[in-house]
């Protein structure tokens, strides 16, 4: 079975099924699936998001822990909606740096319902030039002031120089987003990876993926060092770093969809 990742904090809810406004480059889309995330129906103007698919099958046999690639396997294929505008991606990276995932997701709903245009039944991400707009205290009232700053910040550089980061290689993006005051690598790497499906660029040793991965294979003594992790992360996965990162996520994401716990990140 294939069912739909609903990871990124636009995914809301319209009569108890998921629903996404996003932008691409030649219009807006509204994007919706069933209760059961198993249906994806897209509608909008010009070329369709890109629905990137991971699959346990594309995992090297014998170099991923028995319990985390039972775990995966079980899970099936998995579908990702790509963010296909980067202001949207690096936006939605900073607004969950340092909070707890649910915390982000209700943040970002905030943002989207009181600043951004409205997508069908939910709201689109205000664009750059919006975000700038605002002052201090809508940003305050909003309950979002220790964001303003990253935002906005992260809004000039990229109306300076989006034109110029599109045409960047994706590990090279990577680096040129660092130079954004209150980007680091977790951010950027964040960012990009929403952006291009390419999840060997996600920052993989962060909390979320360290937890998951230890729920998933509690017989594993996983490093709590964060470079050993990562290290051990690499080593596992081989040339299929993105597939394993992006499906250990998945997993995530299913299991808190029915545990409900809240692991968010603690980085940049």
């Amino acid at each position: 079975m294939t069912w739909l990742m609903l990871d990124h904090p636009a995914w809301d809810l319209d009569a108890g099924a998921p629903v996404r406004g996003l932008r691409t480059p030649e219009g807006v889309w509204v994007l919706s699936c069933s209760p059961a995330r198993t249906t994806t129906l897209i509608r909008g103007s010009g070329a369709a998001p890109v629905v990137d698919v991971y699959d346990p099958a594309a995992l090297p046999e014998g170099r991923v822990p028995d319990g985390l690639a039972a775990a995966l396997d079980r899970l099936g294929q998995v579908e990702r909606v790509r963010t296909p505008d980067l202001w949207e991606a690096l936006a939605t990276a900073i607004i969950r740096q340092v909070i707890r995932a649910g915390q982000a997701r209700k943040m970002h709903r905030v943002f989207r319902a009181a600043a951004g245009e409205t997508a069908g039944p939910t709201w689109l991400i205000p664009t750059a030039e919006q975000t700038l707009a605002l002052d201090a205290e809508q940003f305050t009232m909003l309950g979002m002031a220790f964001k303003r700053r990253p935002l906005q910040a992260a809004a000039t550089a990229y109306l300076a120089h989006h034109s110029e980061w599109a045409q960047l290689p994706a590990d090279v993006l990577v680096k040129a987003l660092q130079s954004v005051p209150r980007i680091g690598p977790w951010t950027a790497g964040a960012a990009v990876a929403d952006y291009t499906g390419d999840f060997s660029l996600y920052p993989y040793s962060d909390l979320a993926i360290r937890t998951w991965a230890a729920l998933a294979d509690p017989a594993i003594t996983w490093p709590a060092d964060e470079p050993m992790f990562a290290g051990l992360w690499r080593e596992l996965a081989g040339p299929s770093l993105s597939t394993l990162t992006v499906l250990t996520l998945a997993w995530g994401d299913h299991h808190a969809h029915h545990a409900r716990p809240d692991h968010g990140s603690s980085h940049d």
